[in-house]
């Protein structure tokens, strides 16, 4: 198997597995039970907390651990604004969010919440003059992704904290693209509450983080005396120590950072090469370095896909297929994309595990399989049940 859809989830590492299993046999007391196995549980859980602030560059009392990035977002969104002052209610948000966090947006204005989005240009990057021009005084939050999850695109994190901060709201980034694939500190991140997931750098999948920045006026959103009273239920032990050992071995991300760049283009420039109906999204603006996002020609995606799982490639949509019709990436449709190219487009994500002999494995049979598809006169129709995860 080559596995190119490291952005939808990546392998556990070994060593991460070695991390949890102790706790799983021995360490499994509740951390906030008095007796003597609860308190070594909670000197576990207090050390992995100390390893995992001091890897993103925050305080261990900024960190809340949760169930994923997906809690970590609602739980930021919705406990900033909670707390927010009376006359500050509107919420921006970007166009291009992740689907989850979108919904999330639908019901905070079907909730009465005024909710606003940032445009992006249609090179996927942020409309920085149209984010400018939405920011005013009874603006609550901004919340944005730091790395978008289909294009790779990375989002100007810096100058909307400033143009946030500039109008008194808060800005809240999902980064859960982005840790583990390029250097992050929250201190200098710009952020004032940032949402991290361990299944997208080598950890457990069920355990993420939101970072608080200390002293920043919030509003719990599920109630219990664990995480300081900010997020309450038993902490899941195991995972989280899992999260701190994947974010420890992580090492210089720069490294590694080249390393998929060089095998991402390799595998671009080959495409491209091989197949000259071949067209990269946003290969043209900063993006994550393992992040191709494509078309051949209009070649139908769930064909791509189904020539792709026969050589054992994994790769994933852009489309959203079903039995009732097919709904075209919301992402290309905010970049104003055509619904015909958006519904032939595929993502390869490479990381830590793709080796060159993958790129060149691909490069060696998919052309072959694709071209004479390419030479038709007719794409072939998106058929049911393909859905992007």
């Amino acid at each position: 198997m080559i596995y190119l859809d490291h952005n939808a989830t990546t392998p556990t590492a070994p060593a991460v597995v070695a991390a949890m299993l102790p706790v799983l046999s021995s360490v499994w007391a509740n951390t906030s039970s008095q007796h003597g196995p609860g308190q070594d549980a909670k000197r576990v859980l207090s050390t992995a907390r100390a390893t995992v602030a001091r890897v993103l560059g925050c305080k261990p009392v900024e960190v809340i651990f949760t169930s994923g990035a997906t809690e970590a977002n609602h739980m930021a969104v919705r406990g900033l604004l909670a707390a927010s002052p009376s006359g500050r209610r509107r919420v921006l948000f970007s166009s291009v969010e992740h689907a989850g966090h979108l919904r999330l947006a639908r019901a905070l204005a079907s909730a009465g919440v005024q909710v606003d989005f940032m445009p992006v240009l249609a090179d996927g990057t942020l409309d920085l003059a149209a984010t400018a021009s939405l920011m005013g005084p009874d603006v609550a939050l901004v919340s944005l992704m730091a790395a978008n999850n289909e294009t790779g695109v990375l989002m100007p994190v810096a100058q909307v904290a400033e143009l946030a901060h500039a109008a008194g709201a808060l800005l809240h980034v999902d980064a859960t693209q982005w840790v583990g694939k390029l250097t992050f500190s929250f201190n200098s991140f710009g952020a004032d509450a940032v949402s991290l997931s361990a299944h997208k750098f080598q950890g457990p999948k069920g355990v993420g983080a939101l970072l608080l920045r200390q002293g920043v006026p919030f509003v719990p959103q599920t109630l219990g005396s664990q995480e300081r009273g900010r997020r309450g239920g038993t902490e899941n032990l195991a995972a989280i120590v899992g999260m701190a050992a994947a974010l420890e071995m992580l090492g210089d991300v720069n490294v590694e950072a080249a390393r998929q760049t060089q095998l991402r283009d390799r595998l671009e420039s080959g495409l491209t090469a091989a197949l000259p109906e071949t067209h990269i999204w946003c290969q043209d603006v900063p993006r994550l370095p393992g992040t191709s996002y494509l078309r051949f020609g209009q070649l139908s995606v769930d064909v791509v896909l189904q020539r792709l799982d026969r050589l054992g490639v994994a790769a994933s949509s852009g489309a959203a297929c079903s039995s009732g019709g097919s709904e075209p990436s919301h992402v290309l449709n905010a970049m104003g994309v055509n619904t015909e190219d958006a519904l032939a487009a595929v993502r390869f994500s490479l990381g830590r595990t793709t080796t060159l002999d993958d790129i060149t494995s691909l490069l060696n049979t998919l052309p072959p399989l694709l071209k004479p598809m390419l030479h038709e006169e007719m794409p072939i129709p998106c058929a049911a049940g393909i859905t992007a995860p």
